[in-house]
Formats: structure tokens, C-alpha cells, sequence
């Protein structure tokens, strides 16, 4: 039976890491009184992003990790594409709460973009 190691370690990681940008949201949104939209709040409408980003992007990645992985992709690529979706995330997550300039963000998509097009191209060679 396949475990799927490092897509339980990335899916874990990945869940714990929403716990901290989804209470980040939760936190403005009662500081504010505000239930719905951003309140025209600058930090809220970058922390909404943030959680948001990383909804977008963390379950696609999962599922694309364990595909590669339960399909018996080589350990070096599975790893790799593990490290570059944890650091995509991480670095957008980063990028968009704590600076203002777009470099880490940018670096954060050129790594999910480009684990998901070695992944996907991987996926559709190993058919």
C-alpha cells in the first residue's frame, strides 16, 4: 500500500499553515466590525488575499502531488515539486502580508507555476 509520504507531509504542512491566515482574516474582520467585503482596509483587503491566494493554489497542488507521487514519479520530482509548492505558498503568504512591493509574490507564482507545468507535463508523459 502506498502511503504517500511526502503528499501527507506537504498536506499537513498545508493545513497548518491556513490555521494562521484564515484567524489573521477572522482577527481585522472583528477589529474592523465589518462581516463582509474588506471595509476599505488595506491590511484586511492583503490578508484576504493572502487566505485567498492560498486556497486557490494549496488544494490543486495536493492533488497534483499525490498523483505524481502515487504514480510513481522519481523521489527527486516529487520533492522537488513538494519544495516548490511549500515555498511558493510560504513566499506569497509573506509577500503579500508583510511587504508592498511585488519581487516575493512574483517569485512565490514562478514556483507554484512552474511545479504545476513540470507536474502536469509529467502527468500527461506518464499516461
Amino acid at each position: 500500500m502506498n502511503t504517500l509520504p511526502v503528499t501527507c507531509l506537504v498536506a499537513g504542512i498545508f493545513a497548518l499553515m491556513l490555521i494562521p491566515l484564515s484567524v489573521q482574516v477572522s482577527q481585522r474582520r472583528a477589529k474592523l466590525h465589518t462581516v463582509f467585503g474588506d471595509a476599505g482596509d488595506e491590511t484586511l483587503r492583503r490578508r484576504i488575499r493572502a487566505h485567498g491566494n492560498f486556497i486557490e493554489y494549496a488544494p490543486l497542488a495536493v492533488i497534483v502531488l499525490g498523483l505524481v507521487e502515487s504514480h510513481g514519479g522519481p523521489q527527486r520530482l516529487v520533492w522537488a515539486l513538494a519544495c516548490g509548492f511549500m515555498l511558493g505558498r510560504v513566499l506569497h503568504a509573506v509577500g503579500m502580508l508583510f511587504t508592498s512591493t511585488p519581487p516575493l509574490r512574483a517569485a512565490a507564482m514562478a514556483f507554484n507555476h512552474l511545479s504545476f507545468l513540470a507536474a502536469g507535463i509529467w502527468l500527461i508523459a506518464s499516461l
